[in-house]
């Protein structure tokens, strides 16, 4: 139990308590600008509440958060411009819903790690659980390791970049992106993608519904270089290249029949 005024707020590991939590104020400002606070007795609503009061209300561009030991949804709706690093692992649905921060994880992430992420940069040293970056909009997240299944599910932008291996049905329903997987790529790649371009060095298991080869151009090219390049992830492999068959497309032939219906 925490006392907060008279009132005594138990601690819930989930996060479903603590409603009326305070920011912490235990950060340490350099003469560099740079925030750093230890993460370790704090919970996750107080961890965020410190987080932001540094971004928002002090006006930190670069915050060091050690210790998060794994806790969830950590770093999640940032919407300026700044730097981050999580010395160390998160949990469940770490840095979601972001628009412009750079973030560098030095650990590992779990099930959907930056959810409709909106843009700036995200970068994961270790592995990633299933559904990473899940419905991502734009920027760039790059998992050095491995990551589970239905990475990018419903991507509608940016690119994911996985230097290992990725489970099944990775890219369903994919709408827009690009995803680079330099290893293996398990069941049901591609599967009711719709646009977007996945791009494989290893082994495919199987290919999803309408998912098939596309031509590799000198944009593809350009594009693997430059991103291997700015991320320091040395000379890039010869990849495959994965786009939608267009087989699926059937909107503008039931959109008619659809507007009959509806008046």
């Amino acid at each position: 139990m925490a006392a907060v005024g008279e009132r005594q707020i138990s601690y819930d590991a989930r996060g479903l308590a603590e409603p009326v939590a305070e920011a912490p104020r235990t950060a340490v400002v350099d003469a560099d600008g740079v925030a750093t606070f230890d993460a370790r007795d704090l919970t996750t609503r107080t961890i965020n509440l410190e987080l932001r009061r540094l971004l928002y209300e002090e006006g930190v561009d670069e915050v060091v958060v050690q210790n998060p030991q794994g806790r969830h949804s950590l770093g999640v709706g940032i919407l300026r411009r700044c730097k981050i690093r999580f010395e160390g692992s998160l949990g469940y649905f770490a840095c979601g819903i972001i628009d412009g921060p750079e973030i560098h994880i030095t650990g590992r992430v779990g099930w959907s790690a930056c959810e409709n992420m909106m843009s700036g940069v995200v970068v994961v040293d270790g592995n990633g659980g299933s559904l990473t970056g899940a419905a991502m909009r734009g920027g760039d997240l790059v998992v050095k390791g491995r990551v589970g299944a239905r990475t990018g599910i419903d991507q509608k932008g940016g690119t994911i970049i996985i230097g290992g291996s990725v489970g099944s049905m990775t890219g369903f329903m994919m709408q827009r992106g690009r995803q680079i997987i330099c290893g293996d790529a398990g069941a049901g790649l591609g599967d009711s993608m719709y646009d977007g371009t996945i791009y494989v060095a290893g082994k495919v298991k199987s290919l999803g519904i309408d998912c098939v080869p596309g031509e590799w151009t000198d944009a593809d090219t350009e594009l693997v270089e430059r991103k291997f390049r700015i991320y320091g992830l040395g000379s890039p492999p010869e990849f495959q290249k994965f786009v939608c068959g267009k087989v699926l497309y059937n909107y503008d032939s039931l959109e008619p029949s659809e507007k009959k219906l509806v008046i």
